[in-house]
């Protein structure tokens, strides 16, 4: 059985290629994405291989790109025991929050989420 990091690495990679092959209603190409995220092309090429693994940051402006969550890149998981007070505090305090503050409040939630399960090493990218 592989390392579940490369399981992991694997489907992140698979999940990038699909989420730009089935972006809006037509493909996006690799070229294109790279335009949108100040990257190289090749960089994009190497997400979707598996080579380089993207950061969270990585990954957020990808979703945000691509008008998904950022969770949409990681397995589903099984329901959770959901902490239900600090989940029912969350919601009465976002309450009178404003469609745009809702919307940032809810991509950080699911940033941080996704932090408790993606861990990409950092070797062989260069950093910005």
């Amino acid at each position: 059985m592989p390392p579940v990091e490369s399981n992991i690495r694997n489907y992140v990679a698979n999940r990038i290629r699909e989420l730009r092959e089935n972006y809006g209603s037509a493909r996006l190409s690799q070229e294109a994405l790279a335009a949108k995220l100040g990257v190289a092309t090749n960089t994009i090429s190497r997400w979707e291989t598996g080579t380089y693994e993207p950061t969270l940051d990585d990954l957020d402006r990808l979703a945000r790109e691509l008008g998904v969550s950022i969770l949409d890149f990681f397995p589903r998981v099984g329901q959770e025991d959901e902490k239900s007070k600090s989940v029912d505090a969350l919601l009465r305090a976002a309450k009178n929050l404003d469609r745009r503050d809702l919307d940032e409040l809810r991509r950080y939630a699911e940033f941080r989420r996704a932090q408790k399960f993606y861990k990409p090493k950092t070797i062989g990218r260069p950093k910005k």
